[in-house]
């Protein structure tokens, strides 16, 4: 079970690293916010916060480019379904929470790979201190919430039926699961009708895990403690892997079904 687990894995990371632009987006798109839009509100903001409002997104902008990685990867997973491979995976002699778990564990690594990008950039920039960055308390934050945005997008990919179909239902959920998770603003600061909607946005809690690491000492207010961050993070990762497994063994029965009953016509 191991060695089908690491193959599946370094397929889809051998994907990943082919495609250079992906990467190259995905390097330039968390840069834009923080440095053109959060400089922008920033001026704005100037003097109502503690530290520089580019400081608070920071973690914000790291759990973007987690969330925007591991959705990406689970593209593939929706385009092995159109082409059969994921059925081919599924009636392999492995349960099917064993292929979930290598997408999700290969997406996860995917992400970590553009936020660690990323990180580098910010170090390089000033932005923040490399003692923050290489603390084992800020790569278990990092590596935490990349699994619940790997859980989000296997969800997404496991209920889409084709590719057009993904893109359309991850517009809907990435932009307001990253907008309503505290990213970009304290939670305390909104009315409380959408504060109960961040509650209830599993991502909001890896945003939060995020700010306890990068922020120690900045002033810089949190949200929640970090013991319920981690624990909404691993049960939402669970969650997410037993119903994304349940939906692609059920695809894979009614396929084989399916074709068991053409087969007996013929």
């Amino acid at each position: 079970m191991i060695r089908a687990l690491s193959a599946v894995m370094a397929r889809e990371l051998r994907k990943t690293i082919r495609q250079k632009s992906r990467l190259l987006a995905s390097t330039v798109r968390p840069l834009i916010w923080l440095f053109i839009i959060g400089g922008g509100i920033g001026s704005i903001t100037e003097n109502q916060q503690p530290g520089s409002y580019q400081e608070f997104i920071i973690p914000g902008i790291l759990g973007m480019t987690l969330l925007f990685g591991a959705m990406l990867s689970a593209l593939t997973t929706v385009y092995d379904k159109e082409s059969g491979v994921m059925r081919m995976m599924v009636i392999a002699p492995l349960p099917s929470y064993w292929i979930s778990l290598s997408k999700m564990l290969s997406a996860t690594i995917a992400g970590m790979i553009q936020g660690f990008i990323l990180c580098i950039i910010l170090v390089i920039s000033g932005l923040t201190g490399l003692s923050q960055l290489a603390s084992v308390e800020f790569v278990a934050a990092v590596t935490l919430t990349a699994l619940a945005c790997s859980g989000l997008g296997m969800l997404t990919a496991a209920i889409s039926k084709s590719l057009d179909n993904f893109a359309a239902i991850m517009n809907f959920v990435i932009f307001p699961v990253f907008f309503l998770s505290g990213a970009l603003y304290p939670i305390s600061t909104l009315p409380a009708e959408i504060q109960w909607i961040t509650i209830i946005n599993p991502f909001t809690y890896g945003v939060d895990l995020l700010k306890h690491a990068a922020h120690t000492g900045s002033g810089h207010s949190v949200d929640f403690s970090m013991m319920l961050d981690c624990i909404i993070l691993a049960l939402f990762t669970i969650f997410a892997l037993a119903i994304s497994s349940w939906q692609f063994g059920r695809e894979s029965t009614r396929s084989t079904l399916i074709g068991t009953l053409t087969r007996a016509k013929n």
